[in-house]
């Protein structure tokens, strides 16, 4: 596990470094020929983590049920964020990991809803959806770097 959570501050940390690198504007962009942008995949990988972690456990999420609603799988952008909520973002993404590796260390997550990603992929257990998480946190990734190439 202990491989795993640094590959997962790894992604974080390329992902916080967007926000040095991108203004407000780059970040809300959606080039033509996608669906979604910067700020979008970067949200989403909080959510989706949230859900994998969390919610596959009964544990309540870190995040409220609206900013999980906005980025949760299946959704896309509806408007530009503002700075504020960019701001949170950025500091949710690497709050999280400290929070979560807390929660794993306090061995809070007792049970764990076994279920097939959408993409096809069995979590029977809790290490099976932080290592799921870390894929799909390198798929965003990719997403990512191919929208910044347009913006």
């Amino acid at each position: 596990m202990e491989s795993t959570l640094l590959h997962w501050k790894t992604s974080r940390s390329i992902f916080s470094g967007m926000f040095e690198k991108y203004n407000l504007e780059q970040l809300n962009t959606i080039p033509a020929g996608f669906n979604n942008n910067l700020i979008w995949n970067i949200g989403h990988v909080i959510a989706a983590q949230q859900g994998l972690v969390y919610r596959s456990c009964n544990i309540p999420m870190c995040i409220s049920d609206d900013f999980f609603n906005r980025y949760k799988p299946g959704t896309k952008p509806t408007a530009a964020i503002i700075q504020q909520e960019a701001d949170e973002i950025k500091e949710l993404l690497t709050s999280l990991i400290e929070k979560t590796e807390a929660d794993l260390t306090n061995n809070i997550f007792q049970t764990f809803n076994q279920r097939k990603t959408v993409t096809g992929f069995d979590l029977h257990n809790l290490e099976d959806a932080v290592t799921f998480n870390n894929y799909h946190e390198g798929l965003h990734l990719g997403y990512c770097m191919s929208i910044a190439k347009f913006i």
